[in-house]
């Protein structure tokens, strides 16, 4: 039972950070309709920059969460403006293999600037944990679950009781109404890729803390934003928190009572029944 009870707690700490990860691809695809094949490279490039202020400028990886999620920021905003724009109202199929072709050159310049080997940001308190009770709650990861849910719900609040947040939740419900009220959509589109990149940018920072990162780890991490995205529903940001909370738990129960190289086949196997039982996924709207 006690072993249990710690899968358990592993697995919500895994699933507040995995919601991080879905919820800029969640943003990107409900509003600009693109599904960023490219956004586990971003995470792999948000996880760089963290390692690189923790390594060379000794900036605690939490603390320079704001400093990586503005030059991720500044990145996918540039990426949009200058790329992205001139497709997104392209056929799905164009903007699939234009992501998949920015996830192949990010992750061989990534390959190229810092070499293939596993990479770690470890703090001073990485291996320090709280016992509550028979559970170890490892302090690194207690943070980055922590923040993952502070900016899982902060985006919530923010696309509800912001003017820029009701601007794209409206371009997403009706392109032209928001036109007829004056929403410039190259902008608005360029601002919403940003804040997805620098969302998935903070969370490779999170990512960073609790696991090794190598230029090749964005596929693995693209797959499974997409699984909680479906899973959670993109019309509410909450259902990504419900989608990585419940993708963390099935992944550590499958790890401990099937094996740890099934934990990704049962994932996908309840990516597979949500699509066919509620399509919309477990919050979505049903037609």
């Amino acid at each position: 039972m006690d072993l249990l009870a710690q899968i358990l707690i592993n697995g919500v700490l895994l699933g507040g950070l995995y919601a991080v990860m879905a919820l800029g691809l969640a943003l990107v695809w409900g509003v600009l309709n693109i599904v960023n094949l490219a956004h586990g490279a971003f995470i792999m490039l948000g996880a760089y920059v963290s390692w690189h202020l923790y390594t060379y400028l000794h900036i605690d990886p939490f603390l320079g969460l704001p400093i990586t999620a503005v030059v991720m920021f500044a990145v996918g905003y540039a990426m949009q403006r200058g790329l992205l724009n001139l497709i997104v109202r392209a056929p799905m199929f164009n903007t699939l293999l234009i992501t998949f072709g920015i996830e192949v050159v990010l992750t061989y310049l990534a390959q190229l600037a810092f070499s293939a080997d596993f990479r770690t940001i470890n703090p001073s308190y990485a291996g320090d944990s709280f016992q509550f009770g028979p559970v170890v709650l490892p302090v690194a990861r207690l943070l980055a679950f922590g923040i993952a849910i502070i900016l899982t719900v902060g985006m919530w609040l923010f696309l509800l009781h912001t003017k820029l947040g009701r601007a794209i939740r409206a371009t997403a419900q009706n392109l032209v109404a928001a036109r007829l009220y004056g929403v410039e959509p190259r902008h608005l589109y360029a601002m919403t890729f940003g804040i997805g990149i620098a969302l998935a940018g903070a969370a490779g920072g999170l990512y960073g803390t609790v696991s090794q990162i190598n230029p090749y780890i964005g596929a693995s991490l693209t797959a499974k934003s997409f699984a909680i995205s479906i899973i959670g529903g993109l019309e509410n940001p909450l259902g990504v928190i419900v989608g990585g909370l419940f993708l963390g738990i099935i992944e550590s129960l499958a790890a401990l009572y099937i094996g740890p190289t099934f934990a990704d086949v049962a994932s996908f196997g309840v990516l597979v029944l949500v699509l066919i039982v509620r399509p919309s996924g477990l919050l979505g709207k049903t037609a």
